[in-house]
């Protein structure tokens, strides 16, 4: 048995797995921060679409008062949107007679720097509930 100390030929693989963590881990973070922007802007756009259907639910009832759909919306929004859907309007254009039709628009708040926020838009229609001849 040869009992010599070995040489070393080349500087082997020490270091390595610091050097991809060190190329690899800014995308991991990004894609994190992705996500839970994605995540945000999703959960805005269901509270805008939720206020909208409760103002809509308001309006259509028979003999309902004509801001009763603005209202419910207004009311819905202060109780659930908090921080989450900010900048928030509800508009009531394209009701008639017959139909309900109550849009609701805000901003979902950014994680990134630079980003101003996400516009979100939701709307929901129904028919006016009314009285009629067979």
């Amino acid at each position: 048995m040869d009992r010599r100390p070995r040489e070393r030929t080349g500087r082997g693989d020490r270091g390595e797995a610091s050097i991809q963590m060190a190329i690899v881990f800014p995308f991991v973070i990004l894609v994190t921060v992705a996500v839970v922007q994605a995540s945000m802007w999703f959960f805005a756009r269901n509270i805008a679409l939720t206020a909208a259907r409760e103002g809509v639910a308001a309006a259509r009832v028979y003999q309902a008062p004509e801001d009763a759909g603005a209202t419910r919306a207004h009311e819905t929004l202060s109780r659930i949107a908090g921080d989450s859907l900010t900048q928030s309007t509800v508009s009531t254009s394209g009701t008639s007679a017959t139909e309900v039709r109550v849009a609701v628009t805000g901003t979902a708040p950014s994680l990134i720097p630079g980003l101003s926020g996400l516009s979100v838009s939701q709307s929901a229609g129904a028919p006016r509930e009314r009285w009629t001849t067979p």
